[in-house]
């Protein structure tokens, strides 16, 4: 079992607002991660959620998704991984064998990535695309690897545990999508290429 999990529990500090609820081509931002993820064929989809859950779950449409809250979503994005792969492994049918995780900032993630990292599966614990040489989501994390998340913190404390584990890097740069929105003028600069 395959399964995939969006990061969207953040308060969006940086971009002053509930980001997840921000407009991008007539639909909420969150919205195209998760429709991406969807399309990609996945048996199990998760969504972790934090600020301002009851609003998203009332405005997003999860296309398919299972919606988590994670009560401690403000001590970073390390702890809403760590939640949602818990919440993976202790409730459902089965464990997965892989879990491909994704952001639900990241409007522009193709379908075909999430299938190019899962492709590129084999003998490493993780499979991350890159965008220009640097890396990015979605990230394919086996199920050895996923106990190593647990005692993940902050919002840098999962990149740790993917540098040691010597992750595969597999280019993107040809499906697009590797932006996060973080600012009001990353949302901006992504309209402003849509209009193009």
């Amino acid at each position: 079992m395959i399964a995939g999990l969006v990061l969207a529990a953040g308060g969006g500090l940086r971009f002053g607002a509930t980001k997840q609820l921000a407009e991008l081509d007539g639909r909420p931002l969150l919205e195209h991660s998760l429709a991406a993820m969807s399309a990609a064929g996945l048996d199990r989809l998760i969504v972790v959620l934090g600020s301002r859950s009851a609003d998203v779950l009332a405005e997003v449409d999860l296309h398919g998704a299972e919606a988590v809250v994670c009560a401690r979503w403000g001590e970073g994005q390390s702890v809403s991984l760590a939640y949602g792969l818990a919440h993976l492994q202790e409730n459902g049918p089965a464990a997965p064998e892989a879990v491909v995780v994704a952001l639900g900032d990241q409007p522009g993630l193709a379908p075909e990535a999430v299938r190019r990292v899962l492709d590129a599966r084999g003998a490493a614990l993780a499979v991350r695309a890159t965008y220009g040489g640097e890396p990015g989501h979605p990230v394919v994390l086996e199920r050895p690897l996923l106990s190593q998340f647990r005692d993940a913190c902050g919002d840098a404390g999962a990149r740790g545990v993917l540098r040691r584990a010597g992750a595969t890097e597999v280019p993107c740069d040809d499906l697009g999508g590797g932006a996060d929105v973080d600012t009001p003028a990353d949302l901006t600069a992504l309209r402003v290429e849509g209009a193009i």
